[in-house]
């Protein structure tokens, strides 16, 4: 499995949605993505990756796209 995909089966199993409503989601666009659902994520995309994210970009994900952007960072390394 890809590095995309690991990421987005991390969105689309947290807050039960489909591949097609990723692009410009945003934090509380969905009812499921609420501070619980984004701590759902977050565990999800920690154990998808094997990494321990910094609190500062826990709370800096905000969206699809920002995801990928903290992700990308050198510390995580992870490549899309």
């Amino acid at each position: 499995m890809t590095n995309i995909e690991k990421y987005n089966n991390a969105f689309m199993e947290s807050f039960e949605i489909s591949a097609e409503d990723l692009p410009g989601l945003k934090y509380q666009d969905i009812d499921t993505w609420d501070s619980v659902g984004h701590m759902t994520l977050i565990a999800a995309l920690e154990e998808a990756f094997d990494i321990m994210m910094d609190t500062d970009d826990i709370i800096d994900l905000s969206s699809y796209e920002k995801g990928q952007e903290i992700l990308s960072k050198e510390e995580y390394g992870v490549e899309f």
